[in-house]
């Protein structure tokens, strides 16, 4: 297995219309879940990956496995609860730059993760563990499975790589912040936006962002900068990688978790630090053209059409 990685995915709801929700009365029904939208995407670039999580023993838990496995992840280790439902939400799009998001996802069955859910061999085989910053603010028992899931990836030395995918709708701002980077210490790949970046250092410039994390113990840091690209430092380089700016920005939503997978596949395939950079810029300039959390994600054959300025609707910087 190349990559584990496990969270909560919820059924999304998508008003069909550029309206307020009050005034919506059809929604497309597809998935979200940012350690599921990685999963399939490095899927779909040539990896084999593991997702798990607590699914409801519900329609709505049974779709989320059918989809993800179909998809040709390994859906293996998910387990099924009837204590508490399916997480869902609903996306009010607006425009593309006036998007709203509703959960309702508090006491899900996805939140009811415990530390007895892992199966070390299974993360041991795997040669990199993603995690994110959503799962430990679920509750208290899915902090305890993520601390958990880490020793498990040090015991066997399996690389860590860690979106902060900061929430701050799901806890305080103080907590959210010292638990991220107490996570952000022990992980080999540290990614956050340029937003979630400022909040948990206090900095405001991506190199000041970007020592701080390495200074606390972190391993490679990528600070995405949306269309900018992104900006990535290790002890030893550093440098910005320009994006993939597109014509027609249709649903920015999943964006980061495109560049995860894209930059993750770059660095299974042993690439440069810099080449992982730029496939995760690709990846993410692909899935904002389209509509949904997994939909847009790509394959290998798109991302390297991209890269080389020959992909759909989009003007290249070179």
């Amino acid at each position: 297995m190349d990559v584990v990685t496990f969270g909560e995915t919820m059924v999304l709801f998508t008003s069909d219309q550029p309206l307020p929700l009050e005034y919506v009365h059809q929604f497309h029904k597809q998935i979200g879940g940012a350690e599921s939208n990685v999963a399939i995407g490095l899927q779909r670039l040539g990896h084999a990956v593991g997702w798990f999580s607590k699914l409801g023993n519900d329609p709505f838990g049974r779709f989320i496995h059918k989809f993800v496995r179909g998809e040709g992840v390994d859906t293996s280790h998910c387990s099924y609860t009837d204590e508490a439902p399916t997480g869902i939400f609903f996306k009010e799009k607006r425009s593309a730059s006036n998007i709203d998001v509703y959960y309702y996802r508090k006491g899900s069955a996805a939140s009811l993760m415990g530390p007895t859910d892992l199966d070390e061999k299974y993360i041991a085989g795997a040669k990199v563990l993603h995690l994110t910053g959503i799962t430990p603010a679920l509750s208290s028992s899915c902090l305890q499975t993520i601390n958990k899931a880490i020793d498990v990836a040090k015991k066997h030395g399996v690389k860590i790589c860690f979106d902060p995918n900061l929430r701050l709708k799901l806890w305080n701002r103080e907590e959210a912040k010292k638990i991220l980077l107490g996570i952000a210490a022990k992980a080999d790949y540290v990614l956050p936006g340029l937003e979630e970046g400022q909040l948990l250092t206090e900095h405001k410039e991506p190199e000041s962002m970007a020592d701080f994390f390495l200074k606390h113990g972190a391993g490679t840091v990528v600070i995405k900068l949306g269309s900018k690209g992104a900006y990535y430092q290790t002890s030893q380089e550093s440098g910005y990688v320009s994006g993939f700016p597109v014509k027609t920005v249709v649903d920015p939503v999943g964006a980061g978790d495109g560049f995860a997978a894209g930059f993750l596949s770059g660095i299974l395939r042993n690439m440069p630090i810099q080449c992982a950079v730029k496939r995760g810029n690709a990846v993410g300039a692909i899935v904002v053209q389209v509509s949904g959390d997994v939909e847009g994600l790509p394959s290998e054959a798109e991302v390297e059409q991209m890269i080389a300025g020959k992909h759909g609707d989009q003007d290249v910087k070179r």
